[in-house]
């Protein structure tokens, strides 16, 4: 069971990671192609990020399922588990914004770019709450 809560550990601080530093290499992305008027460096390493943090995200979803089922599913696992549920649409919604942003468009605002990504902090802070505190 150790090496499980270390690979879980791990594979949410990579998948934490991205989704903190994806929505702000957009915000340089798009600065870079208006820029370049092309597909540039920012471009290549933002897609990068995002594809190899899907995969940390999955590894870290089948352990954190596999951990919940050894704790007996109790009541505050459920609330976490909702928590990352909302984090994890929050990524899918990134990794549209990736897909649209690879054919050169870029329709949000810095602004909204910047807030984006401040959300996805409160959504990691809910849930380090719940698995600290244990509500339930």
């Amino acid at each position: 069971m150790e090496w499980v809560k270390i690979i879980h550990l791990l594979c949410v601080m990579g998948w934490m990671t991205s989704i903190f530093a994806v929505p702000r290499a957009l915000i340089y992305w798009k600065r870079e192609w208006d820029r370049l008027g092309e597909f540039g460096p920012l471009g290549d390493l933002t897609i990068r990020l995002y594809r190899f943090s899907a995969g940390l995200g999955v590894i870290a979803l089948i352990t954190g399922l596999w951990m919940a089922h050894d704790l007996g599913w109790p009541a505050w696992v459920h609330l976490k588990l909702t928590l990352v549920a909302a984090l994890a649409a929050h990524y899918i919604w990134t990794g549209r914004l990736v897909l649209r942003a690879r054919k050169g468009v870029f329709t949000e605002s810095e602004m909204f770019l910047r807030i984006f990504n401040e959300v996805s902090v409160f959504g990691a802070i809910a849930i380090l709450w719940a698995v600290v505190v244990k509500p339930f």
